[in-house]
């Protein structure tokens, strides 16, 4: 047998090239598709509880429900029902519960978005990653803490900020007070919620300025630019769009906070477009301030209340992907 007829023999069979997912490639498809449903599965199944338990208030309460600024039951604890006919509306509370989201994004973003440079850009190798470690631990803590500190240690120092604003900016509608009460106000709501956001959207806003690619920073720095000047003209157009992401995920947050917002803020049923005055509230914590002694009547109201932040909240995530997906620039 010659050497070129024992390589024909001792050939390798060609293999086969084929399309056809392989067991563990379907296995891992099923659980994929299994976790993403379930959780499309959940968020139905809540909101369809929501509107089942509320929709004879909603039916009956109509657009009031959302633009009345009453809330009032007439059924006692004992079952009996008062004089005057129960008004529920929640007007006041969807205000509140903007504004002080609003005044979170407000404060929040711009440091998160300071810390999540600083870690990528500025930070010393040896604590960057204890600093990343504290913020990501940040994020986990429960929200009573948050209420708790800042009922304890902020509110003071935030009252104290709140009469600098009203002495230097009372000119402005939306810092003038009617009376000198700044204790327990939306403004120090907000404050509360922005050092809650501030872990979320400092964690979303790092991770994003850390994908810019290094070819583009590189040339910035080969054109003879500084640090701050690559960060303006590569860093934060290149980031942009995960950094408006975050902040609304933040507001999501902020919307839906319960317990934190509860702590520190006097529950008025009133629309209170004086920030720095000591009165507001959310719907969220008057979910809370109402449950425990609630008749069933005025569970399903909660409950009504309870879908419409579930729909507020749905209405600003569908609003944070809208703004990603018109920001991001092609060919990124």
């Amino acid at each position: 047998m010659t050497l070129a007829e024992e390589k024909q023999i001792t050939a390798p069979t060609p293999r086969v090239i084929t399309t056809k997912p392989r067991t563990s490639d379907k296995i891992f498809r099923a659980v994929i598709f299994t976790g993403a449903l379930s959780s499309l599965v959940i968020l139905a199944a809540i909101a369809i509880f929501l509107g089942l338990r509320g929709f004879e208030i909603l039916a009956r309460e109509g657009l009031s429900f959302i633009t009345g600024y009453e809330w009032y039951s007439s059924i006692n604890s004992d079952g009996t029902a008062g004089e005057d006919p129960s008004v529920y509306g929640i007007g006041a509370m969807l205000i509140g519960t903007i504004i002080t989201a609003l005044i979170a994004v407000a404060i929040g973003v711009p440091i998160s978005i300071a810390a999540a440079l600083y870690l990528n850009f500025y930070a010393p190798n040896a604590i960057r990653g204890f600093l990343v470690g504290v913020i990501d631990l940040m994020a986990a803590f429960p929200s009573i803490l948050f209420g708790l500190w800042g009922f304890n240690v902020l509110m003071p120092s935030g009252e104290y900020w709140a009469k600098l604003l009203h002495k230097y900016l009372g000119w402005i509608p939306l810092f003038d007070v009617s009376t000198p009460f700044f204790s327990r106000s939306p403004f120090i709501a907000g404050l509360v919620l922005a050092i809650m956001i501030i872990p979320i959207v400092t964690s979303i806003a790092r991770e994003v300025f850390s994908q810019t690619p290094l070819d583009r920073i590189q040339a910035a720095y080969a054109l003879g630019a500084t640090k701050w000047t690559m960060i303006r003209a590569v860093v934060l157009p290149f980031g942009y769009s995960g950094v408006v992401g975050g902040a609304m995920l933040g507001l999501g947050r902020a919307m839906g906070e319960t317990v934190a917002v509860f702590t520190v803020l006097n529950i008025i049923f009133q629309a209170n477009f004086q920030i720095l005055l000591g009165a507001g509230g959310n719907v969220a914590s008057l979910i809370i301030l109402k449950f425990g002694e609630a008749s069933a009547e005025e569970i399903k109201a909660l409950m009504a209340a309870g879908l419409m932040l579930f729909l507020l909240t749905l209405v600003v995530n569908m609003l944070a992907d809208l703004l990603v997906s018109r920001t991001v620039k092609q060919g990124r």
